[in-house]
């Protein structure tokens, strides 16, 4: 397997199970790099996530990483970034995907600061039905945030990465929700390290859309720890204290996908759509 010089990421040219040739870096993090790919087979272009070295040698983390791969797979959804193969090559272990040609959410608002009420409520209202379906199939992404929302060039809004999703009724493909995540998008059960579900991902997804109607997320600090300590012990300031032109519809909505009780948010994602639909429609 040819590794480049960089911590040892994939050279250009490599070919994973004698089909997927991987011609470039997308991205990377903490827990895998992402390649863009050619399918040998099929002659088309993929995205190409790859487990980092130091979780791929933990074959307890490689076996959890590929049974939520494989469920992610069975998710089909225009909202949803698709997965279509998961497998090992030589020790080096990886999720093939759906490319999706366009920017992150992240990038979009580092550009252009806050968006319009609008825009902010449409993409969030795509984010939204996509944690609905996959929390129907009995999954929680744990890690909403502007850098896994791509936003295609033809417009569609795409939610990746499940790489650190959870089932709900099977087991966590980490010990604690502190390892992998962000704690920018924690939610205060998240940030303690409690049993989470579909309401964490409703209050990562509130914490996105005061960030896109603001240009900013709700907590910011020093260090990651005292980050999450806000998300617990603070109260959220309100989008309107932060940028003008907040409408007060969907300022309440936030408020609500940011209560510290999962009790007192959105239950449901579909019921925080049918609020986004009528802010929408209104």
């Amino acid at each position: 397997m040819a590794e480049d010089s960089d911590a040892g990421r994939l050279a250009k040219g490599t070919v994973l199970a004698s089909r997927y040739a991987l011609d470039g870096l997308l991205g990377h993090g903490g827990m895998a790099d992402v390649y863009h790919g050619t399918d040998q087979v099929l002659g088309r272009q993929v995205a190409v996530k790859v487990l980092g070295p130091q979780f791929a040698r933990d074959q307890s983390f490689v076996a959890r990483f590929r049974r939520e791969a494989q469920a992610a797979a069975a998710l089909n959804h225009p909202n949803l970034v698709s997965v279509f193969d998961t497998g090992s090559d030589d020790g080096t272990h990886y999720i093939v995907m759906e490319y999706v040609a366009g920017t992150t959410l992240a990038k979009v608002i580092r550009d252009e600061g806050p968006l319009p009420a609008d825009r902010a409520a449409t993409i969030a209202l795509a984010v939204t039905r996509a944690l609905a379906f996959a929390h129907r199939a009995g999954l929680v992404h744990r890690d909403v945030k502007p850098a896994n929302i791509m936003l295609s060039s033809e417009g569609a809004v795409k939610v990746m990465d499940f790489g650190i999703a959870r089932t709900t009724n099977g087991e966590s493909l980490t010990q604690t929700a502190a390892v992998l995540g962000t704690a920018t998008y924690f939610s205060p059960e998240q940030a303690q390290g409690e049993a989470v579900d579909a309401r964490s991902d409703i209050y990562a997804l509130g914490c996105v859309l005061f960030e896109m109607l603001t240009g900013h997320p709700p907590f910011s600090g020093e260090n990651p720890v005292a980050v999450a300590y806000k998300h617990v012990q603070e109260d959220p300031p309100h989008p309107s204290d932060e940028a003008r032109g907040v409408p007060p519809e969907l300022e309440a909505i936030v408020m609500r996908c940011l209560a510290k009780d999962p009790e007192d948010r959105y239950q449901t994602a579909e019921d925080l759509a049918d609020d986004l639909q009528r802010f929408r429609s209104g």
